[in-house]
């Protein structure tokens, strides 16, 4: 598959010559061929959703190496965290709040959420920002998208468009905790008026907040293009590679208060369970690469073509020191056990021996598919979109071991477990935006998508793993848009989706899938100096899978089926030019967010605990930029971020509630436009939390019983643990456009 997959490559660098031959000569301004491949993803103001854009140069200004999650921080609703404390590494976003397995993303109209986790893992891909032209936010079910269905969010990237004149850039960032970024970006501008390659290398380095969390990453983007006034077509390759040192442990409560830095991760104990250091190899070692073909057309005045097609591989592992002592004396796992490892039990001078400690790798390598087709069409009062989706996954998940102690016979390298899982889907949608008078406009967005998901094999243990499961959803979604004056719009709509259990979710229980229906009312005002939208949402679950506040023994967060659920809220946003040199943008989201009539087995008994509240869904979250702009060289901004309460799990445990947080940021710009060889000197700096706040912005919650302490009664603990981030940090950048 992958031969035929290179020979498919070649084929793509040589379209562009062959479409020389046929290049029509009318032009038609009114089609944007940048846009045609999101054309049926991205909405507008006159669509009814909630949605957020950003462009280039929003980005650009906080680009300084951090993660894409914490650019878009300070969006409504929008909660970010990130493991190793300062936003370099693994990042997490929550929307509504609901987790990144439920925030649908694409790049270019291609999906990213990985196949079976459904998560997505933004450390693949370092430095990405630096390679998105703009990005739209669409809060809620929004329209129809690609790959899986968007239950709190979607987040859809388009990257760097064709550069009509040369350059190149070098950039440069320093910062707390020895972090840097390199980045070098080149085009050669429009050749012969139509061919353009351009291209990005970065590399980023952290030792990050919490200690040995360290973060070695390096990236690519590539890209042909070809364009005429009729087509224009992109040949891209992207990816990375990523070695983070693993930081996802958390900390006790104990810990936090007295060193809130430290990194339980790679522990090692000698036989009497002093701690003696740490294993320094405890990372996670993934790369990951794209190639994409895109070719969008126009077809006539009124009619333009899109198609894409994809293929990403995936292959890496994390590595994980197993310590004996703290694995039966503290953590109770089996993970030492010849059994778990797939090993027979040895003999030595009369003893049996069936644990080791030891050294495994715990592998995943995936080849991903994708072909999509879009045809838009816009005459009169009518547009009209007719998308398809087909996509094949396979990824293949073993663990290798080592190094033990003890295992006679066995070569470093010994596969103690193997699964292959296979992912299948599809979609078929099409969208009608029509335009009845001057003020009354109505959208319907009809959707079939179907999944076909199986996994076999062993797990660790071993445990036999067989998913044999197909869906099939129908998403319809529809509403209308009254357009008062030239300042107000009012709207209102109403969108059902559906998502399937993802590999966790079965390896964790007995999922079922899930069902949301979402209403969205809302009010658009929009002058010369300020802009303003207000949204009321009312989002309906059955069977949500909502999470725990647990985590599995990978780390992967546990979800189950809630049965009954819902959030109502209302969001306000804005953006406000206060004087000439002054804007205000603040935006706002208040929300109720509950499971209802929720039962929980506590102390051996069942018991209804009513109404509570849904796991990290804050009732509150704020946001605040102002930004100063004294000339045209400077700029100033100064943003805050308030996080209310919230639980960490849904049986509205004291234990379990995460305390309120402010943060604040300042970010300042300064643009130099010498008259030589260097046309752009960009100097940046970002103080991150300079006010110093001491806050927990994620953490875990779990339950137990034990029925050991006093014989036939079952008492009911509880358990946290706490990611901290940084106080007070900076980083500092230097960029260089010739």
């Amino acid at each position: 598959m992958k031969t035929i997959y290179l020979s498919f490559l070649a084929m793509i660098f040589h379209k562009p010559l062959l479409a020389q031959t046929t290049i029509v000569h009318d032009s038609i301004p009114e089609i944007q061929l940048e846009e045609v491949k999101l054309a049926g993803l991205r909405v507008d103001e006159d669509q009814p959703f909630s949605f957020s854009n950003m462009d280039k140069e929003e980005l650009a200004s906080r680009n300084l190496g951090q993660d894409l999650p914490i650019m878009l921080n300070y969006l409504p609703g929008v909660v970010t965290t990130s493991d190793a404390g300062a936003g370099i590494g693994y990042t997490g976003i929550r929307v509504r709040g609901s987790d990144a397995t439920r925030v649908n993303v694409t790049i270019n109209g291609i999906p990213y959420n990985d196949s079976e986790s459904q998560g997505v893992y933004w450390v693949n891909m370092p430095d990405f920002t630096s390679s998105v032209s703009s990005l739209q936010l669409q809060r809620g079910v929004g329209t129809s998208t690609n790959g899986s269905g968007a239950f709190g969010a979607s987040i859809n990237l388009l990257t760097d468009e064709v550069s009509q004149n040369a350059y190149a850039e070098i950039a440069y960032t320093v910062g707390s905790f020895n972090s840097f970024k390199n980045t070098l970006k080149f085009s050669t501008g429009l050749l012969n008026s139509h061919f353009e390659i351009s291209g990005r290398l970065s590399k980023i380095t952290s030792d990050g907040y919490v200690d040995r969390a360290s973060s070695d990453l390096k990236s690519y983007f590539l890209q042909a293009a070809f364009q005429d006034e009729n087509r224009l077509i992109k040949a891209l390759a992207f990816g990375g590679q990523e070695i983070t040192y693993q930081s996802w442990f958390g900390l006790d409560a104990n810990t936090l208060n007295t060193n809130r830095s430290y990194n339980p991760a790679g522990e090692i104990y000698d036989d009497n369970g002093n701690l003696e250091g740490h294993y320094d190899n405890q990372v996670d070692n993934y790369r990951q690469d794209h190639y994409q073909l895109h070719w969008n057309q126009k077809v006539d005045a009124y009619t333009s073509l899109s198609l894409g097609l994809n293929y990403t591989y995936g292959r890496g592992y994390y590595e994980e020191y197993k310590d004996l002592w703290f694995e039966q004396n503290v953590n109770f796992s089996s993970d030492n056990n010849f059994s778990y490892l797939g090993l027979q039990p040895i003999n030595i001078g009369g003893t049996t021996i069936d644990t080791t400690e030891n050294i495994i790798q715990k592998w995943l390598d995936n080849d991903y598919y994708v072909a999509t087709i879009s045809l838009n069409k816009q005459k009169g009062n009518t547009e009209w979109n007719l998308g398809a989706l087909y996509s094949s996954y396979v990824g293949d998940h073993f663990g290798e071991l080592i190094f033990a102690n003890y295992a006679a016979g066995i070569q470093p390298g010994h596969r103690f477990y193997k699964n292959q899982g296979n992912k299948k889907e599809g979609n078929l949608y099409t969208k009608v935006n029509h335009r009845f008078d001057e003020r009354i406009s109505g959208y319907l967005d009809l959707q079939y998508r179907f999944i076909y998901y199986t996994a076999n094999g062993n797990l660790k243990g071993p445990e036999p793993i067989s998913i044999d499961e197909k869906y099939g959803f129908f998403n319809p979604k529809a509403g209308v848009v009254y357009t008062h004056n030239t300042k107000n719009k009012f709207y209102l709509s109403f969108a059902r989706a559906h998502r399937e259990p993802s590999r966790a979710d079965f390896e964790n229980g007995n999922p079922q899938q899930e069902e949301l229906n979402d209403y969205e009312l809302g009010w658009r005002f929009n002058t010369e100096k300020a802009k303003l939208l207000v949204n009321f949402y009312f989002m309906d679950y059955t069977n949500q899978l909502s999470l725990t506040g647990a985590l599995d023994d990978v780390g992967t967060p546990i979800r189950e089926n809630v049965g009954k659920s819902s959030r109502l809220g209302i969001e306000i946003e804005g953006t406000i030019t206060l004087a000439n040199r002054w804007t205000w943008q603040p935006n706002l989201t208040l929300s109720r967010n509950r499971n209802h009539d929720f039962y929980f087995q506590r102390d051996g008994v069942l018991k209804d605990l009513g109404d509570t509240h849904l796991s990290f869904s804050p009732a509150i979250v704020a946001g605040n930029i102002i930004t100063f702009q004294p000339s045209t060289h400077w700029k100033i901004s100064f943003l805050t971020k308030h996080i209310g309460e919230q639980y960490m799990g849904n049986i509205d445990s004291e234990t379990s509630k995460l305390d309120a947080y402010n943060v604040s940021d300042l970010n300042v710009n300064y643009l130099i436009l010498p008259k030589s060889l260097i046309k752009e000197i960009n100097i940046s700096l970002l103080l991150n939390n300079f006010l110093r706040t001491k806050y927990v912005s994620n953490g875990y919650f779990y339950t137990f019983n034990d029925d050991y302490s006093v014989r036939g009664v079952v008492k009911t603990l509880e358990g946290v643990g706490y990611y901290p981030q940084a106080q007070f940090n900076f980083l500092a950048g230097l960029s260089l456009r010739f």
